[in-house]
């Protein structure tokens, strides 16, 4: 929420927002503490069928890798930080990020460009989309 620049209430608000897991099922987790990546048989299942819900929505936050990989495809395939640092090339509608966990904290201190421009670029895209 702290990305968006939202309040509490406009990022609960469902007429406004929804947010969508990739599958739908938890895959597990690696020794580390990683999450696994969603099961291919979830995700085609169930994100299709969700999907078919908002034929055409406004704007789309692909959090993590896992999710880039899914709608991406091969323009993601260079890894979280590449896909993100790419951010340009699929706004305004689309938006890869990583993942809000506090295990990225140090992916964010060795990539400050990522507060610098693409959090300024997400807030202006999404004040724009709240106003319409």
């Amino acid at each position: 929420r702290g990305w968006l620049g939202l309040d509490v209430a406009t990022f609960y608000d469902k007429r406004r927002s929804a947010m969508v897991p990739l599958a739908f099922c938890f895959p597990g987790q690696v020794a580390r503490g990683a999450v696994l990546p969603p099961p291919p048989r979830c995700a085609a299942l169930w994100r299709a069928r969700l999907l078919a819900h908002f034929p055409q929505p406004a704007w789309v936050l692909l959090v993590g890798g896992h999710a880039q990989r899914w709608h991406l495809g091969k323009a993601a395939t260079r890894g979280v930080t590449a896909t993100v640092r790419d951010w340009a090339r699929h706004a305004p509608r689309v938006f890869p990020l990583p993942h809000p966990s506090w295990r990225n904290t140090g992916w964010l201190r060795r990539n400050p460009w990522f507060e610098a421009e693409v959090l300024p670029a997400l807030r202006a895209r999404l004040a724009a989309l709240l106003r319409e």
